[in-house]
């Protein structure tokens, strides 16, 4: 299905989808224009797809437009101008997959999978999973799949996108590297000796670009409780996000 370009956003469907979301409602009224105007044109720009008969109503694609628009609220659209395809699931979905291990020995077998990303190609989401958001837990796979896309700008999802400037490229790497090693530590410490484990999905730990992604779902549905726990995070990704890092040295997107 794809929409009229730049589709007008009717207003109870704007209203019911922000009171559907609450991370979105709270923002500055400024962003909430802004967002919509973004949403708008992401409807416009992308064609969305339901898999085995799933119908994708309005209130479904607005929900998706607005959430994936709010990393690029600052950054643009243009970060998504490398694909047009979005693809919904009912629910969870089943993709195969194989490893080698040490022996060589080549494992076939199926994924779950709540979203993904493809290089170059489509994002493809599970609406169920869409649904399960969560301010408490900072679960938000729409906000995942979307910043993987952004990671992805520069060919390699290495938990690292393109960035404004070589200084903050620089500082990106240090605090991210000991931000994911901290994680895991403390992940690890929880599952061998008990005791609460670090405010995030256990995900995070599987490769800095899942740690970017899952920390990018709490970043933008609470962020009070992840700057609680990772304030230099906060610091970074607000430079990244909301344009506050230096542009000398600017790289391009």
């Amino acid at each position: 299905m794809r929409f009229r370009r730049d589709p007008t956003i009717p207003p109870a469907l704007w209203d019911a989808t922000l009171a559907r979301h609450p991370f979105l409602a709270a923002r500055e009224p400024a962003e909430l224009q802004q967002l919509r105007l973004l949403s708008a044109q992401f409807l416009g720009s992308k064609e969305f797809n339901g898999a085995h008969g799933l119908i994708i109503t309005d209130e479904m694609a607005l929900a998706i437009a607005a959430q994936a628009c709010l990393p690029v609220l600052r950054l643009g659209l243009h970060w998504y101008d490398d694909f047009s395809g979005i693809v919904v699931h009912a629910g969870a979905m089943l993709a195969p997959r194989e490893v080698h291990d040490d022996a060589g020995v080549v494992h076939h077998y199926m994924e779950e999978l709540s979203g993904e990303a493809m290089p170059g190609g489509p994002v493809t989401l599970s609406w169920q999973d869409v649904q399960e958001a969560s301010i408490d837990d900072g679960y938000n796979v729409v906000i995942h799949e979307f910043v993987h896309k952004l990671d992805m700008r520069d060919g390699v999802a290495d938990g690292c996108p393109p960035l404004p400037s070589r200084a903050l490229a620089r500082r990106w790497q240090s605090v991210m590297q000991e931000a994911y090693r901290d994680f895991k530590e403390a992940l690890s410490m929880a599952q061998r000796f008990g005791g609460p484990q670090p405010w995030l999905d256990p995900y995070a730990a599987t490769a800095p670009a899942e740690f970017f992604a899952v920390g990018c779902e709490a970043y933008f549905v609470n962020r009070e409780r992840f700057g609680q726990e990772w304030p230099a995070l906060v610091t970074l990704f607000d430079e990244f996000f909301l344009g506050r890092a230096s542009s000398n040295n600017a790289l391009k997107v």
